[in-house]
């Protein structure tokens, strides 16, 4: 029987990776998308004519009732949810913190951390053993920013990554004796278009001198992590934390 993932964000970047790489897998995976209809098709595409199975469903996660549709799209079109990958997540023009406006900030916050909070809550809900669930697992995508900052660029973005962190650890033994793994990657300088979303498109190339490895990493490199911690090879592993950032 195959099993079922939601990725949010998943129709660009490690979350379009991550959803390739369990589609593979032989999970079922529900991609969620918010504005980029397209791309996630395309992603759904590129699933299908591999053989995978996957549905796309439209939903801003950092929204409580587009939330809750998008679960009981999953309860009633899919079944029993197994994984949930929290991708989703988004950054602002680079700027120190004294131009950041109270607009930009609220923002960054509801997009990357109030969608963690509002998807990991219904994962639980439908999961536990303690409510009748069989189990699961949820992985938090952060980030390296969490550790390092990210001075003098994205401050409220790496604060934002900071709560994943924090939300990781706390609902990780929150749920430990319910069936529940609760882990997360942190990826570091990674290919994907978020960096555009910031002004600097190649901004990799200017960092990678700063990476031990000496090179940027890849969107499927940050997937196998994913992937790792939701498997049953990482049947032990919970309030971890796994840095794919080439020593940085």
């Amino acid at each position: 029987m195959n099993k079922i993932a939601l990725i949010t964000g998943s129709s660009r970047g490690i979350g379009a990776a991550t959803a390739k790489l369990f589609a593979e897998k032989g999970y079922i995976v529900c991609l969620n998308y918010n504005k980029n209809e397209n791309a996630a098709n395309e992603v759904a595409t590129s699933i299908q004519e591999k053989g995978g199975r996957c549905f796309v469903v439209q939903a801003d996660v950092s929204k409580e009732e587009d939330v809750k549709r998008l679960f009981t799209h999953i309860d009633e079109e899919l079944g029993v949810l197994s994984v949930l990958v929290n991708n989703a997540g988004l950054l602002r023009q680079q700027m120190r913190l004294v131009d950041m406006n109270a607009e930009r900030i609220n923002f960054i916050l509801t997009q990357n951390v109030t969608s963690a909070f509002l998807c990991c809550r219904e994962a639980v809900k439908r999961m536990s053993t303690a409510t009748g669930g069989q189990g699961g697992v949820i992985v938090n995508v952060s980030s390296g920013a969490a550790r390092s900052g990210s001075p003098n660029e994205y401050i409220d973005y790496a604060a934002s990554k900071g709560a994943i962190d924090t939300l990781t650890k706390g609902l990780a033994l929150e749920v430990a004796n319910e069936g529940i793994r609760v882990n997360c990657v942190r990826p570091g300088l990674i290919y994907t278009d978020m960096h555009a979303d910031g002004g600097e498109p190649y901004r990799i190339e200017r960092l990678k001198s700063k990476i031990p490895m000496q090179r940027g990493g890849e969107a499927k490199e940050v997937a196998e992590a994913i992937y790792w911690l939701a498997s049953d090879k990482a049947s032990f592993a919970t309030a971890s934390f796994l840095d794919v950032t080439g020593g940085l």
